[in-house]
């Protein structure tokens, strides 16, 4: 999960001030007020250094505006773009999904086609291991191996699906 791709995300959308920010990042996430606001300011002004993000003015409340910059959005279409390795949990490449649904990611194919491509390039190199253990007479091992497996096949069911409902 990352803060900072979350703000991007929203950011593309529309200027916003950092309670909207947190809002929108707690619904991205699916929780309800687990994001710190302080992580959120911070953040911003990270951003703010890094020039992804410019403090444009204030709301008709005197709330701080922000808006991403063409970097900003540059760094979120890098991000978005790539793949997510299995073992840093398929539940930042879900976020990272997330995000690009929320924005209407013109580039939501590829980025699907990339996971998978990864996913299989696991596959493969799981499957000569889990042969060689089971060669070996390592059960535990070939036991865990086939658990990865069965998790990565999910994953590209789901992405399967996800593909479909896209074409209907």
């Amino acid at each position: 999960m990352s803060v900072k791709y979350g703000i991007l995300t929203l950011l593309s959308l529309q200027k916003d001030h950092g309670y909207e920010l947190k809002l929108g990042l707690e619904s991205l996430l699916g929780v309800k007020g687990k994001i710190n606001p302080g992580q959120i300011y911070t953040t911003l002004d990270r951003l703010i250094r890094d020039q992804f993000v410019l403090s444009v003015g204030k709301d008709d409340q005197d709330r701080k505006l922000y808006d991403i910059t063409s970097n900003g959005k540059k760094e979120l279409e890098s991000w978005l773009l790539e793949p997510v390795p299995y073992h840093s949990t398929r539940d930042d490449f879900h976020f990272k999904w997330s995000c690009a649904r929320r924005m209407d990611f013109k580039h939501e194919k590829k980025m699907l086609d990339q996971q998978k491509a990864m996913i299989m390039k696991d596959v493969m190199e799981l499957t000569q291991l889990k042969a060689d253990f089971l060669f070996q007479g390592d059960e535990s091992r070939y036991l865990l191996i086939t658990g990865t497996l069965l998790h990565l096949e999910a994953d590209l069911n789901w992405i399967h699906q996800v593909e479909n409902r896209n074409h209907s």
